[in-house]
């Protein structure tokens, strides 16, 4: 059966996390829904790169995903962060003990105010660090806590994708996707 991820988009996410994560959670054959919280599909990335979503948030928000994806970048990840039926889908999978995930603004304004980082360990981009409580920031490039995977940056995004495809497919997966891409 093959692993679902749905990865949010808002106007002013960062570029490179969107692409990089649709990217390689495809070739690792995860079935990848982009939804766009915007109430149009096409949405402009906080670099200017314009993305079509698969659909718009709303009409997915019922179904079942392995992973939920918020990618960073401003002031996209804000936009994600004040999206409530977002919040709630974000608090039921993280409840049901599903894999959700956040990259650089996105722990820190999203998850953060969606309370769903309480007492775990987790990272995000240093520079909002200042804004957590009740959780415990590590300076790693991404950060394994359960079902919560977070990540730091543009610079992380790879390595952050690949640990998603690790966490839904395993070690022998990750490694074909990575070998694949010439990542060593």
């Amino acid at each position: 059966m093959s692993k679902r991820a749905l990865i949010t988009l808002a106007d002013g996410v960062e570029d490179l996390e969107c692409v990089t994560l649709i990217d390689v959670l495809r070739r690792a054959e995860v079935e990848v829904v982009v939804a766009s919280v915007e109430g149009r599909r096409m949405v402009t990335c906080a670099r200017g790169t314009r993305l079509t979503a698969d659909a718009m948030l709303v009409d997915v928000l019922a179904q079942d995903f392995d992973l939920i994806v918020l990618p960073g970048g401003m002031p996209g990840a804000q936009r994600l962060a004040e999206h409530e039926p977002l919040a709630e889908r974000v608090r039921q999978q993280a409840r049901a003990g599903l894999l959700f995930a956040a990259i650089c603004a996105a722990p820190a304004l999203a998850l953060q105010g969606y309370g769903v980082l309480k007492q775990r360990r987790m990272t995000c981009y240093p520079a909002f660090s200042d804004r957590l409580s009740g959780c415990s920031f590590v300076d790693q490039p991404v950060v394994v806590d359960g079902n919560c995977i977070t990540s730091q940056g543009p610079g992380t995004a790879l390595e952050f994708a690949l640990t998603l495809v690790e966490q839904l497919a395993g070690k022998g997966v990750r490694k074909q996707v990575a070998e694949a891409m010439l990542v060593p």
